[in-house]
């Protein structure tokens, strides 16, 4: 799942890779918002409500606000950079290290929920979050060639909605079979990632209500088993001596 990337992907790679990693994402952000209270990752409400601090003159709020939003974009940012570098040299399983990347920084997170007082904690768990988020989200949406996003439901809920409309026009006005067949693949495809998020945050939030920190101590290890396959292929290919191929454009 982690091995191709942009046109080399098929319909199930993308299907596969952004509902496991949007159940994910899911669950982060419903423990994350046990853990803190508020929603970490969401750029649009942290932006809103950057701009309500400085219409009010609050200082606090809108420096917070500002460094949630610094840190999902340099989650980004590393992301971004890890794959530029991973082409450079030419690493096909660069995107299955980003995501064993952010299984260790998670594996953290939940171990600083346990082992930190209180009011560092808060900190450390929201602004490491939103980091991580911001670092998964880059990571699929450049591997997909931007048809998949994990942790942005906002733009997945209006691809489904115009795929919805596609759809039933094209039941309304039979035409092209082949048309009709894509549009049904990306309906499903985003469809799925919704309905995968939504679950992983049910599953989440019960998990966080039952074992707290266990429950992010929990979710590293399933993101690590997502791209571990990827990780090894590669490397059985380096000891094997063969040459490094890049991700597969």
């Amino acid at each position: 799942m982690l091995l191709r990337e942009g046109d080399a992907r098929t319909f199930v790679m993308d299907r596969r890779l952004g509902c496991s990693l949007a159940a994910v994402a899911g669950a982060v952000n419903a423990a994350g918002f046990l853990a803190v209270g508020y929603y970490s990752a969401n750029m649009t409400g942290n932006l809103s409500s950057l701009s309500m601090g400085l219409r009010a003159a609050d200082l606090p709020l809108a420096l917070s606000c500002l460094g949630l939003i610094g840190a999902f974009v340099s989650g980004a940012v590393l992301s971004a950079w890890l794959v530029n570098a991973g082409r450079h040299r030419r690493r096909r399983a660069i995107y299955a290290y980003g995501i064993l990347l952010e299984a260790a920084l998670l594996g953290g997170l939940g171990a600083s929920d346990l082992l930190l007082w209180a009011g560092v904690r808060g900190l450390v768990l929201a602004y490491g979050l939103s980091f991580l988020m911001g670092l998964q989200n880059a990571t699929v949406t450049r591997i997909s060639g931007a048809r998949v996003r994990t942790t942005h439901m906002t733009g997945m809920l209006t691809d489904f909605g115009i795929e919805l409309a596609d759809w039933l026009e094209a039941v309304r006005r039979p035409g092209d079979p082949a048309r009709i067949a894509q549009v049904r693949q990306r309906l499903a495809l985003h469809g799925g990632i919704v309905l995968s998020f939504a679950c992983g945050g049910a599953a989440g939030a019960m998990a966080y209500g039952w074992w707290r920190a266990g429950a992010l101590l929990g979710l590293a290890p399933v993101l690590a088993w997502l791209a571990l396959p990827g990780a090894l292929a590669d490397a059985r290919d380096r000891m094997a001596g063969r040459a490094p191929r890049g991700p597969v454009a």
